[in-house]
């Protein structure tokens, strides 16, 4: 099991790995502001190991923060695991709209 979250940022696009929890996301929090650029459009989940109930809270708040961005973050790479964990907390409404169709994910 991991125990850290990496990101890398690609064609506006961050994707990222490892573990997204309360013990990894503080880094990435602290760096948000100079990552989430204008240019940056997606945030890709498909290879999170694991993502607790901190973890999706940062990802719903990166989503729905739009005061700084002049187009809104979408998501791509749903895992099942973190689909159920969504549902679990009846975010799955919340969520929706951000979410990358299949074909179009990155």
């Amino acid at each position: 099991m991991s125990d850290s979250l990496n990101w890398r940022i690609e064609n506006g696009t961050v994707a990222f790995d490892g573990d997204l929890n309360r013990e990894t996301l503080l880094p990435f929090w602290k760096q948000r502001q100079q990552i989430l650029t204008s240019d940056i459009h997606t945030l890709n989940v498909a290879h999170l190991v694991r993502v607790d109930s901190a973890g999706l809270a940062m990802l719903i708040h990166l989503l729905a923060d739009v005061t700084q961005r002049p187009q809104s973050l979408k998501l791509a790479g749903m895992t099942e695991k973190l689909q159920t964990l969504a549902a679990l907390y009846n975010l799955q409404q919340i969520i929706e709209p951000y979410l990358v169709s299949p074909p179009d994910v990155v």
